[in-house]
């Protein structure tokens, strides 16, 4: 993950003349007091996009021009490749930096925790995977003969028909509250959806009655943090837990964690940047975009007297859920105009343009638990509307009103907003 002192390095890199080029590196190298006599080493990995192999080949050119050294992985998932630099990065300590290691390890962890969780329940577990048309689906193919024989995965939208995140994968889920295009569901059967680069995931079902269940990343967040405080509980460990949210993150979600389960919620800006960051302030830190992308980091404090505990613990309650918490740490990947509107309260208030706030307070008001904020989007020339309330009818008036008042007060260019559907 690119540190955030660094994003405006990158940004002079790519916005830099080629003749301007080296000149840019060599005023980069001097602010950052950059050792040029150390050697240097890049990872390289690509996904399954038609532009990918060209922007690889640019990559290691541009290594080799510089004198580095690299290791093209090919096609791999962003997990993966974030696996290999880590491995490298701890000198193979964190597992052995090619693929089949990644496979290996997670595959031993997987089987042994669910062994442990489930204990001697035998019989056939389904469950139905939408890669999105993209990576995951290769990938988890490989995977398929590591993992358990009590695990049978059906994959659906695997690239060779489909294109790539086309009325399927975890973002079309979350936005559209409904299976993909491709994927039969019935009732009680599992199912999850990858995106493109197979980092994000959503799970799904239906209920009884064929109702559209959605576990987006607010409640895997919620479900794993659960998990992990009572592991925590019966080990005894005194480690600190959080889980960090954003301002996207659904009140009932905070409210749950908080008043229910008694575990500290902490919100941050947007981004996985400013998720990470925060996370790595606790022994155990959690954190999920709504969309799936997430995972949870262990200090390496917490990470030593996990394994001591593990490994010597007498007590055989205890030295059980030591080795789950273990199995878990192996198991998770551990890695993470618009600007006339001005925010602060991590992005939750709106400080500019006057007046925007109190019409969204006013607007809140008149609907039952409900919320909502705007923020400027980091990438695009555009502001971004959130909005949530007692029912869904609810929650899509209020979106609506409030993007009329940001598209009022804040200069909005071209027609007016519409209501949501329209």
């Amino acid at each position: 993950m690119l540190a955030p002192s660094w994003e405006e390095h990158a940004t002079r890199l790519a916005n830099a003349e080629e003749p301007d080029l080296c000149a840019v590196l060599a005023a980069i190298c001097q602010e950052e007091a950059v050792d040029l006599q150390h050697n240097a080493f890049v990872a390289v990995g690509r996904d399954t996009r038609s532009s990918s192999q060209k922007l690889s080949e640019s990559v290691t050119e541009g290594v080799s021009a510089l004198g580095g050294q690299y290791h093209d992985y090919g096609l791999v998932t962003t997990p993966q490749l974030h696996y290999m630099v880590c491995c490298r990065n701890t000198h193979g300590s964190y597992g052995t930096a090619t693929v089949e290691g990644y496979y290996q390890k997670l595959s031993k962890a997987f089987t042994e925790l669910t062994q442990q969780a489930l204990g001697q329940r035998g019989g056939q577990v389904c469950l139905k995977v939408d890669c999105a048309n993209g990576i995951g689906a290769l990938k988890l193919k490989e995977l398929e003969p590591y993992l358990p024989g009590g695990l049978r995965i059906h994959i659906e939208n695997d690239g060779l028909k489909g294109k790539l995140n086309h009325l399927c994968g975890a973002d079309f889920v979350k936005v559209h509250q409904k299976p993909p295009v491709g994927l039969e569901m019935k009732a009680g059967e599992r199912c999850c959806s990858f995106d493109g680069d197979a980092d994000r995931i959503v799970y799904y079902y239906l209920d009884a009655a064929g109702r559209f269940s959605l576990l987006d990343g607010d409640k895997i967040a919620t479900m794993i943090s659960t998990f992990l405080k009572e592991l925590l509980v019966k080990t005894g460990q005194t480690l600190t837990l959080a889980v960090i949210q954003t301002a996207y993150a659904n009140g009932s979600s905070t409210r749950y964690l908080e008043e229910n389960m008694k575990v500290p919620v902490h919100c941050t800006k947007t981004g996985v940047k400013h998720l990470h960051h925060k996370a790595q302030e606790f022994d155990v830190g959690v954190y999920f975009e709504a969309n799936g992308h997430g995972t949870v980091l262990f200090s390496k404090a917490a990470e030593e007297k996990i394994r001591h505990q593990a490994e010597n613990e007498k007590d055989n309650r205890k030295r059980e859920a030591a080795k789950m918490l273990e199995n878990m740490i192996d198991l998770i990947n551990q890695v993470a105009d618009r600007r006339v509107i001005d925010t602060t309260d991590a992005e939750r208030q709106a400080i500019a343009p006057p007046g925007l706030q109190e019409k969204i307070n006013a607007l809140v008001k008149k609907i039952k638990w409900a919320r909502a904020f705007v923020r400027p989007s980091g990438t695009e020339d555009v502001v971004r509307v959130y909005a949530e309330a007692d029912t869904q009818e609810n929650a899509e008036g209020l979106a609506y009103e409030v993007s009329l008042a940001v598209y009022h007060l804040a200069g909005g260019v071209g027609e007016e907003p519409k209501p949501v559907g329209r």
